[in-house]
């Protein structure tokens, strides 16, 4: 059995900066060695067979075609099949209906102790103004449920912009989440 891979990219496609078009990227890919590649939305989402199998060497290998063939250099960070089924089935917003409410920032690791106390105290202030958001530290992923919008939400912003603990993750928002899955599952079957 072949085990799929998915990469995500941070930062491409945004605001006219850092442009991918997904196309060539699924036909850079090929020409690297990466099997069945697809792509999912323009924000940089990869599912393939890698020969490795292993999710970091398939977003190094990603990192360095970004690089060479598109000139842009962006954070990539790579799951396999299984640490995304782990990552789904660990959701602690269960009851979250609207998946674009929901959203799961991949960090590189499993974050410090000193940035988990950065996420509660940002947590905290956020509780203190009344805002609704939520976040839940589980492993190297941070679930961020903003029942108003991830684009309006303070703790989103304080989180994941500039120098916020979540900095160095990639955000990605539920629907994208359960769909890399659907296509990871696909992949499976795939020569």
């Amino acid at each position: 059995m072949h085990e799929p891979v998915v990469v995500l990219l941070r930062g491409v496609n945004v605001g006219g900066h850092n442009k991918v078009p997904m196309a060539e990227l699924r036909s850079a890919l090929n020409e690297a060695g990466f099997v069945s590649v697809r792509t999912y939305v323009q924000s940089g989402n990869v599912v393939a067979l890698h020969p490795s199998h292993d999710a970091s060497t398939a977003a190094d290998e990603v990192r360095a075609v970004l690089e060479s063939a598109f000139g842009v250099s962006v954070p990539v960070l790579g799951v396999d099949r299984t640490e995304l089924r782990r990552i789904i089935d660990a959701n602690p917003y269960p009851a979250v209906t609207d998946p674009k409410r929901l959203h799961a920032i991949v960090l590189p690791s499993e974050p410090e102790e000193h940035v988990r106390a950065a996420v509660a105290q940002l947590q905290a202030a956020s509780d203190s103004r009344g805002s609704r958001d939520a976040v839940a530290v589980i492993g190297r992923i941070a679930y961020l449920h903003t029942p108003d919008g991830f684009g309006t939400s303070d703790l989103a912003r304080k989180l994941t912009g500039g120098r916020g603990p979540l900095a160095a993750g990639t955000a990605r928002n539920w629907a994208t989440m359960t769909a890399l899955m659907a296509m990871a599952d696909d992949r499976v079957t795939d020569p």
